[in-house]
Formats: structure tokens, C-alpha cells, sequence
């Protein structure tokens, strides 16, 4: 029988292959009581599966060389778990007090540690609770015998690149698997657009599904699958006029992609001769060779909040020196938007505070981004000081996230000055006249711009917040999901307002949100004004397709017309026609 399944498409592209399941280990656990004389005898079970889950994961680490290097990033943090009393002591506690399994106890202690994580509003923050569940699910896997990595058996005439696999969830230790025998695809139950397997999966371009729900328990070992990774549709058993509709759709996408890579040395600029930068968003140093490979002329954003949520402790001055001098070393002369940290509320930088009153009822409104830096001095210090340190290996341009007042830039910048004399006292080089830019991602910001462009040298609207924020809704909530329109007309004067005030100053622009890297929307944001696109390395090449096809000239009037509808339907229909 053939259906569909929907869910988030987070690495675009087709597959077409035959279904392989993993298992779920969690599910598979029973609730046992054990005799007193055996308490002892079933702790220590539990800690020689934690001891050899190390192993294996230290193992892991070491074959990980000339893997991504988020997959070692990843890894690391699975290992901090598993040194996390509130992970392994807790069900210690269970086994002597209840006299049960290690399995189950240690899945209460998961539920309880999951049900923390979701009280995170932050969505990044809130998948983290995956990465307990996977480590969970690898020390389950040992506690029952089974092999840490999955055994992956193919039936006689079916070749690894046929291969789609299907599971509740997949921990990046898993993922090394893909590179290793170059599967077509994978799909998960559970999972976001910023959850590991996600980032991964975008990394080794493998096009990938996450949040299909029950995707493991309706779909058989073997059965045919076709998995649309850009629209987020998982079709299984299709019959045959479906199945060469995506076999003809796939071939098509791979003479697309050939004939892209042939503009990846072109000059990014219309026909009417105005020059548009093509920039690339990244998280992690590792990232650079993917943004050098697409052709982008620089890093527009550099979240270095990944430095912190994948270590699990902040690193360090020399380490954040080190992380940032590697990007602009490696960008090799081409200009480095580094954003400060982008942390919310509710990761604390003292985990014993982590819940409790510090968790406020609405982090996404609380104490986060540039308001935790400047309320944590010291962490703002030892950040401001690696960056002012790596700018004297290339052109560094410093970015201050969630801004809504001009006293936060007042402070940013004073404590971007205490940064500087410190190290004049050090004797230590750095590019004095480093660039001060702003995030708009706060209506209130793009409403009160004067404010900001009185004070900094370039702005960066943040389009995936300010559409939050704009319109009241957690994107992430798939109840109102729905709701989530960067046409808004609400949005789109926000945007229109920003770019019009900003040019009139002469201050520069840029988009670093999901909507500069929508190849639909490339010809209306040229219409308004925006001259730089900042977005994941993979879209660039497209986005300079549609850039390269543009006439400026012709656009900016038909766009001003379209500012002037006030329903998204009829702004949706303006678009069509401007694309045709």
C-alpha cells in the first residue's frame, strides 16, 4: 500500500532507495524487580556499560579525521553526558531504592531529564534533549547485548547507496556510519531543523527528513522509499507513475547542480550592473570549506554560540582565539561577521542554576543574546578580547545580537573599549577601527532605526526572529507553525523600512536570515534595496542564479507596488508573477 508521510525537510535533494529500520532501544525495555543480594551486581552492570559507551564514543572520536568536524564536536558532548551525575547517578539512586533494572531505571532518569530540556523555549536548546535520548539509547543498546552501532544487513542485489535508513532518532555517532558507507538517505521520528542529525545531514549533503513522528513504526525493512529532502515528504511503496515522475525530478536536480557549480567563480551582479555580495552563515570552524567551496565572497554570520552549546562548558579566550583565527585564516582575506553570543536565558552559564527561577516562563523574552552578555561581564571580556586578537589576521566585523536599546550598544561599545585597552596594555595587535554592527530581529529595532544607525556601522536584520517576534508565534510550536509568514505585510515593511533608512545614511545591509537564502524571494529583496545576502553555504549558488538573471531597474518599481498590498495572499500572487 502506498502513502505519504510529512514532516521537516533539513538537507535538501532526492533519494530513492529501499527502507533499512534501526532499532529503538528504549522502546524494548521491561520494568523488573530484583532480589537485594543482586543490587550491587546490577549497579555494576550499569557502570561497565557507561565505561564501555566511552570507549567506543573515544573510538569513535579517533576514526572521525577526515569526517565533518561538527561529527567530533557532537561526539564530545555525548561523552560529557555520560560524565553527568544527573545522568548516571540518578539511576544508581533508582536501583537501590526501588530494587529495578539498570534499563529502566536509567529511562526514568531520560524522562525526567527530557522533560527539563522541553521547558527550554529556545528551539536549539530545546533539541538538546536528543542527545540524551541517543546516549541513552547507546548505553540500553550494551545494558541488552546489543551492538552499539547498528547492523546493517542489505538484502542480495540491494547496494549501500539504495539504502534509506529509518529510526526513531539517530545520534551523530550513528551518522559517522553514513560516510563511511554512503548511504542515500536518512529519515527520523523526532528531530528539528537545528537538532545534530540535521546540521549533519546538511554537512555530508545526504537530503534527509526529521520529524515524521511515526515513521519507524508504519514503514517495513525493505520497502521501496522516495524522500523529498527540500519539500519534507517521505513517500512509501509509490507506484510507477510516481516513481519515475522523481526519478525524472532527481536527474533534473543533478544537471541543475552541475550546471551551478559553473557560476561559483562568476561576478555576483545584475544585468543593470549593480554588485551583490553572496555571503555564508556558519556555526563552527569546520564550515569554512564548505563556504569557500560555494563560492561565497565572506562569512556574513559566524553564530559562535556553537563554540559554546557543543562543548558544554565556555571555552576559554586562548580556545575562542584559536576558533576564530582558524575561520579568518581560512577565509583568506575575505570579510568575517563574527555575532556575539546568541545565548537565551535558559542556558545558564551555572548549570546548578539551570532550573528552577532562573527558567522564566518566556526565555525568547528574557535575559538572552546581548542581555546576558552584558549581565556576564567576564564571559563578554573573554569574548571580546579572542575576537579583537583574531582581527589582526583578516578583516573581522563584530555583530550584536537582539539589540533593542541604544544604551545596550552604549555599553557594548564601552566594553568594547575596556576590551581594547587591555590588550594595548598586553602589547597585543589588533585592528583598532574593528566594525560595530547591530542584529534588527526586534520590531521595536527596525521601528526606532535612527536610533542604531547613529551609533553603528552596519546592520544585519535577522529575518527568522523578527518574523517571530513580529507575529507572536514559536515557529518551532507546529500548532502554529502554520501561521509562520516572512509575507506578512508586517514583516515586509519592517525589512522595507530598515533597508529604506539605512541607505539614506549610506549604512550598509545585510539579510542573515532563512529568507536571504530562498532563491523565491532573491528578486524582491533586490526590488527593496538589499545588496547582501548572507545564508547557509548550499544556497548560495542559486540565490547568485537568480541574481545573475536580475535587472535592478526594473524590479525596484514593481516591488514598491507590491509593498503596498496589505494581504500576504495577494503579496504571494505579486511573487509568482515576479519570478515568471
Amino acid at each position: 500500500m502506498s502513502f505519504t508521510l510529512h514532516g521537516l525537510g533539513v538537507s535538501g535533494g532526492i533519494a530513492v532507495g529501499r527502507a533499512l529500520l534501526m532499532s529503538h532501544a528504549t522502546l524494548e525495555v521491561s520494568h523488573l524487580t530484583i532480589a537485594p543480594r543482586m543490587v550491587d551486581k546490577e549497579i555494576a552492570r550499569l557502570d561497565a556499560a557507561v565505561r564501555a559507551v566511552k570507549t567506543e564514543l573515544e573510538a569513535m572520536k579517533e576514526s572521525t579525521e577526515h569526517a565533518p568536524a561538527e561529527l567530533g564536536a557532537f561526539i564530545d558532548i555525548h561523552t560529557m553526558f555520560l560524565d553527568d551525575p544527573e545522568l548516571v547517578e540518578k539511576p544508581r539512586e533508582l536501583i537501590r531504592e526501588r530494587r529495578c533494572n539498570a534499563e529502566w531505571a536509567l529511562v526514568q532518569q531520560m524522562e525526567h531529564l527530557v522533560a527539563q530540556f522541553e521547558q527550554f523555549d529556545d528551539p536549539y536548546l530545546r533539541e538538546r534533549k536528543y542527545d540524551v535520548v541517543q546516549v541513552v539509547e547507546r548505553v540500553i543498546k550494551e545494558l541488552l547485548g546489543h551492538p552499539g552501532r547498528a547492523v546493517l544487513k542489505t538484502a542480495k542485489g540491494v547496494t549501500e547507496e539504495m539504502l534509506i535508513v529509518v529510526a526513531h532518532d539517530l545520534a551523530p555517532a550513528d551518522v559517522i556510519t553514513f560516510k563511511e558507507h554512503r548511504f542515500a538517505s536518512f529519515i527520523t521520528d523526532v528531530g528539528g531543523s537545528t537538532s545534530h542529525t540535521a546540521i549533519l545531514a546538511r554537512s555530508l549533503a545526504i537530503p534527509s527528513v526529521v520529524g515524521l513522528e511515526n515513521a519507524r513504526a508504519l514503514i517495513r525493512d525493505g520497502e521501496q522509499l522516495i524522500v523529498d529532502g527540500t519539500r519534507g515528504v517521505v513517500i512509501v511503496n509509490p507506484d510507477a507513475r510516481v516513481l519515475e515522475e522523481y526519478h525524472l525530478r532527481k536527474n533534473q536536480l543533478e544537471i541543475e547542480r552541475t550546471k551551478l557549480k559553473r557560476l561559483k567563480t562568476a561576478k555576483s551582479q545584475t544585468i543593470d550592473g549593480v554588485e551583490v555580495q553572496l555571503l555564508a552563515n556558519i556555526e563552527l570552524p569546520g564550515d569554512v570549506p564548505g563556504a569557500l567551496e560555494a563560492g561565497a565572497e565572506g562569512v556574513g554570520l559566524f553564530r559562535t554560540e556553537f563554540l559554546f552549546l557543543d562543548r558544554g562548558d565556555m571555552p576559554d579566550e586562548r580556545e575562542q582565539y584559536e576558533a576564530y583565527k582558524k575561520v579568518v585564516k581560512g577565509m583568506a582575506g575575505r570579510p568575517v561577521t563574527i555575532r556575539t553570543f546568541d545565548l537565551g536565558n535558559d542556558k545558564d552559564l551555572h548549570p546548578d542554576d539551570m532550573i528552577g527561577d532562573r527558567v522564566k516562563t518566556n526565555p525568547a523574552l528574557g535575559r538572552r543574546a546581548i542581555r546576558l552578555s552584558l549581565a556576564e561581564p567576564q564571559m563578554f571580556q573573554t569574548q571580546l578580547r579572542a575576537i579583537l586578537r583574531a582581527s589582526k589576521y583578516g578583516p573581522i566585523k563584530l555583530l550584536i545580537p537582539m539589540l533593542a536599546h541604544a544604551h545596550e550598544i552604549d555599553q557594548t561599545l564601552a566594553a568594547l573599549e575596556q576590551a581594547k585597552s587591555s590588550l594595548r596594555g598586553e602589547k597585543a595587535a589588533f585592528d583598532e577601527n574593528i566594525q560595530v554592527g547591530g542584529m534588527i530581529e526586534i520590531p521595536a529595532a527596525a521601528l526606532a532605526i535612527g536610533l542604531f544607525l547613529r551609533r553603528l556601522d552596519f546592520l544585519s536584520i535577522g529575518t527568522n526572529d523578527l518574523i517571530q517576534y513580529t507575529l507572536a508565534i514559536d515557529r518551532s510550536d507546529e500548532q502554529v507553525a502554520n501561521l509562520y509568514d516572512p509575507l506578512h505585510p508586517a514583516v515586509m515593511m519592517l525589512i522595507a523600512h530598515t533597508l529604506a533608512s539605512a541607505e539614506k545614511v549610506g549604512i550598509p545591509v545585510s539579510v542573515c536570515g532563512e529568507m536571504a537564502g530562498d532563491p523565491a524571494l532573491t528578486r524582491m529583496l533586490l526590488g527593496m534595496g538589499l545588496r547582501i545576502f548572507s545564508m547557509h553555504p548550499s544556497q548560495v549558488l542559486e540565490v547568485k542564479s537568480r541574481v545573475l538573471k536580475a535587472n535592478v531597474e526594473e524590479l525596484a518599481p514593481t516591488v514598491r507596488r507590491m509593498l503596498r498590498l496589505d494581504e500576504p495572499g495577494k503579496l504571494r500572487e505579486a511573487l509568482e508573477k515576479l519570478n515568471a
